[in-house]
């Protein structure tokens, strides 16, 4: 019995795979919709660019998807399931082959839902403060009376840097451009890279994006070009060309691989850790599958009137007052993204106390009215600011967790 399990490990391991992409095909199709091209190529890298190695990365592989599904079985996070089962392809390719692509695994990272998540969180502080950094630059050489969070004031005109501007898709295209250089020079060379020159590369990479970015925002501005138009683009595909492809095709030929190919290599997987891997997956794809109870008016404060309040969806309640516009959701539905999504503008965002609470103060426009948004997380009838600190709490302990959301026109005392 063994020994027929020995001699059918890769097929079983196949078949495994593809039972538990069809189990959570939902979550696969939702973790490709945006990233697609990105996530086949990540793969695609890792099979075609993966080198044999000497590192044990087995069990480092495996704590690691195994902290993933940890957190995806407790907060039913199917981003982070998802990256477990491209992990998974990746853990079982390499149990047998001993090849690893240190690229295609810093790819597959920027591509996944996780990374979407990261960057979407931080773009509009990461873009009011480049735009703090453009006003500097500029207003020695410009008429620029002030700057509120993205908006730019010349001559008492205004000019609004969108979210669009930080460019996503720019910033991942770069990246790929750059795995894509590494990878041709390692077939080049007949040689790879080590980790550190790898990293060292990517924080390159990451450098030139936010200089792209600087100047795409200094020459938007300067041709007051803020609107979706033939000429933003350009000005996009320029700055992008010239300030990040350009420099990387010229900083490439100093990085050269001097790491040698291992030529042969004693393969000892282990099928039991595979197995394990598989186990938890399967385990967690069930238990994520399950309608989840998020108790959002559990202990709510009574001073919300749920009475007035309607259920857009099962994440999601709104209570509407000629005053202000509550809405009170789970934690994934950051404001920000949200209201972007709905055409509102971002002008600027920042933490402030109230009643010796931190919370967050969102100012935002929409055909030329002004929007104060008041926002934060709530766990166990206390205010936070931070994500990572309320899920944390969230994590080790079943309690309500929601987010608070108040929008009026008028600003708090």
């Amino acid at each position: 019995m063994t020994l027929l399990l020995q001699s059918y490990q890769k097929s079983i391991a196949i078949l495994a795979i593809t039972i538990l992409l069809v189990i959570n095909y939902t979550i696969v199709l939702a973790g490709l919709d945006n990233n697609f091209f990105g996530i086949i190529f990540s793969i695609l890298l890792f099979l075609y660019a993966g080198r044999k190695t000497t590192l044990k990365l087995s069990y480092p592989l495996l704590g690691v998807i195994f902290l993933l599904e940890f957190i995806s079985y407790r907060l039913h996070t199917k981003s982070l399931h998802f990256y477990a089962l491209l992990l998974l392809i990746c853990f079982i390719y390499y149990s047998f082959t001993r090849r690893f692509s240190f690229i295609a695994f810093i790819c597959l990272f920027l591509f996944s839902s996780i990374f979407d998540q990261l960057f979407n969180y931080l773009t509009v502080e990461i873009k009011q403060t480049l735009c703090y950094g453009v006003y500097h630059t500029l207003k020695n050489f410009l008429p620029i009376t002030k700057i509120e969070g993205v908006n730019f004031y010349i001559n008492d005109a205004k000019i609004s840097i969108d979210t669009a501007c930080m460019g996503l898709s720019m910033f991942k295209t770069g990246l790929l451009s750059g795995a894509f250089l590494l990878t041709l020079e390692e077939r080049k060379q007949q040689k790879y890279f080590s980790i550190l020159q790898i990293l060292v590369f990517c924080s390159v990479l990451v450098i030139l994006n936010i200089v792209s970015n600087y100047f795409r925002i200094i020459t938007l501005v300067l041709f007051n070009c803020t609107e979706e138009n033939i000429l933003h683009h350009t000005i996009g595909i320029v700055c992008f060309v010239f300030y990040q492809i350009a420099p990387i095709l010229f900083l490439i030929r100093f990085f050269i691989p001097k790491k040698d190919e291992i030529s042969s290599i004693k393969i000892q997987q282990k099928f039991t850790t595979i197995l394990f891997a598989t186990g938890i997956l399967f385990i967690t794809s069930f238990e994520i599958k399950k309608q989840q109870n998020y108790s959002l008016l559990e202990n709510l404060n009574p001073s919300y009137n749920v009475k007035n309040g309607v259920w857009i969806n099962n994440e999601v309640f709104k209570i509407t007052t000629p005053e202000t516009l509550t809405y009170i959701k789970t934690p994934i539905h950051k404001p920000l993204i949200c209201w972007t999504g709905n055409g509102y503008k971002i002008i600027e965002s920042k933490e402030i106390s109230i009643k010796n609470e931190k919370i967050w103060l969102t100012k935002m426009e929409k055909d030329n009215v002004l929007y104060f948004s008041y926002w934060w997380y709530e766990y166990d009838h206390k205010k936070y600011t931070s994500l990572t600190k309320v899920l944390l709490l969230k994590l080790f302990n079943n309690k309500t967790l929601r987010l608070i959301n108040e929008t009026s026109i008028k600003e708090l005392e």
